[in-house]
């Protein structure tokens, strides 16, 4: 495998080792587990934690492969140059700015969820406190990406820490270790059974649990602003794996034990109702506060994750110049700016319109991202393909059992994507999103029709861009 172009300017090497393990897992805990898992529990039944472990096999199996490729070429925007070296200029055309699409919308979705949870205790319009959330979030954007590694480093500690409770506190429950209460496990077969409503709704609840887990490759995307790129990549990599079965599995087997699957109501937190059938007084407000900071621990990476695309975008032509400039604290501030214009956008569109225009967003915007893991896989799967022996034999991380699992990662997503369009409740979202990539898929040949002599328009890999001047610090 090649090594891939690295931009000239030097981002600031500031994220260290435990940031990146802790943007890894962070990444997979969002408030997708703590309130989206009770569509699944709805709909499924019990056996819905099979859905989370069916998704989180596919998602393992992308973050090796991706783990591969950032081992050998750690890089900011890594899986958009991954494709352009695989596929030619159009993939990672593509790629970058459908991956900066999703992360943008859910910038502004994620403000305007944060501000629906603080009414709970604030009595102000949700719009205004969601505008006051964002800023908070690109402020600390701009102010270094240790800053970014930081907040989201606690962010995502409170949630393991909640998640790691909740287990310890429901395990005692369930066997029989909680005041007055024996080991029950009758939830799991009563009220129609394990699989009420049949396997076929588990099979299609992937759909919905894929959506839940994503966010762990951003910590391939930071790991270029790290000192030891290859190294955090390989344990972040690595740290996603037990996790998913730990936290997503686990708590999800818990809720289906602890809660008949009959009283969850889709759009209500489950572990509310969990907290609730154990007895624990505040259970609705401690659980607000933790979705509250899953919420903010991904406004956070969207912003940043979007933010250093674009940066990686129009170093390759494929977005404005001025867009890639650093300023003193070696922040890409023009980049995080757009993504900040974007969700205040989506703010004032979820309050002029939220059934409309900001639905139409945030359904078009949904599949995109299984788009972006499939065609990670793809070109794992052609980068590989490509190397001799001796390189195979000198990776880093290797994907396991090459090419069968990355062929059967490919095959799943396909699988998961082709199954959106029969599934009544995803079909406008993955309609909407092959409206999304054909938009892209346009958008890059007028761009090679206005700019044909560009290198990289013509899928031809291009020099490295001349520096770009930093203002002096005052």
């Amino acid at each position: 495998m090649s090594t891939l172009e690295q931009p000239p300017e030097t981002l600031q090497k500031s994220l260290k080792q435990r940031h990146l393990t802790m943007i890894a897992i962070g990444g997979v805990i969002g408030a997708g587990l703590f309130v989206g898992s009770s569509a699944l529990l709805h709909t499924s039944g019990p056996a819905a934690f099979v859905s989370y472990a069916i998704t989180g096999v596919v998602i393992v199996l992308v973050m090796r492969m991706l783990g591969e490729m950032a081992t050998t070429n750690p890089s900011t925007g890594s899986f958009a140059g991954y494709a352009r070296k695989a596929f030619g200029g159009w993939a990672g055309f593509t790629t970058g700015w459908l991956y900066w699409f999703f992360w943008v919308v859910a910038v502004g979705a994620e403000a305007v969820i944060g501000g629906k949870l603080l009414q709970r205790w604030i009595d102000l319009p949700s719009w205004v406190m969601a505008v006051v959330l964002l800023l908070a979030m690109v402020a600390t954007n701009l102010r270094s990406v240790r800053n970014f590694g930081e907040f989201e480093y606690w962010f995502a500690g409170i949630k393991v820490a909640a998640i790691l409770l909740f287990l310890a506190l429901g395990a005692a429950y369930v066997f029989g270790l909680w005041p007055s209460h024996s080991a029950d496990f009758s939830n799991l077969t009563d009220h129609g059974g394990f699989t009420p409503n049949g396997w076929t709704v588990i099979l299609s609840g992937v759909v919905v649990a894929v959506f839940s887990m994503v966010g762990p490759e951003i910590a391939t995307i930071a790991a270029a602003e790290s000192a030891e790129p290859e190294k955090a990549v390989a344990k972040a990599t690595n740290s996603v794996i037990a996790r998913i079965g730990f936290f997503y599995i686990g708590s999800v087997l818990l809720l289906a034990i602890i809660v008949p699957w009959t009283d969850v109501e889709v759009g209500q937190s489950p572990f509310v109702d969990a907290l609730t059938h154990m007895g624990i007084p505040g259970g609705p407000d401690i659980m607000n506060a933790v979705v509250l900071v899953a919420v903010l621990s991904c406004l956070n990476s969207g912003l940043y994750t979007s933010s250093r695309m674009l940066f990686t975008l129009a170093h390759k032509g494929d977005a404005p110049q001025s867009i890639a400039k650093l300023d003193k604290h070696g922040v890409p501030r023009n980049s995080l700016l757009l993504a900040t214009l974007v969700g205040f956008a989506c703010i004032g569109l979820d309050y002029l319109s939220p059934d409309t225009v900001f639905a139409f967003l945030l359904n078009a915007s949904g599949a995109t991202i299984l788009m972006v893991y499939l065609m990670i896989a793809m070109s794992q799967l052609k980068l590989r393909g490509l190397m001799t022996r001796e390189e195979v034999a000198q990776l880093r991380l290797k994907m396991w059992l090459f090419p069968y699992l990355s062929i059967l990662a490919a095959g799943g997503i396909l699988a998961v994507l082709v199954s959106m369009f029969y599934v009544e409740s995803s079909r406008s979202q993955i309609s909407l999103s092959v409206g999304a990539l054909i938009a892209t898929l346009i958008a890059y040949r007028l761009r090679r029709r206005i700019n044909p002599q560009s290198p990289l328009a013509n899928n031809i890999s291009a020099p490295a861009p001349g520096p770009i001047t930093r203002p002096a610090s005052k």
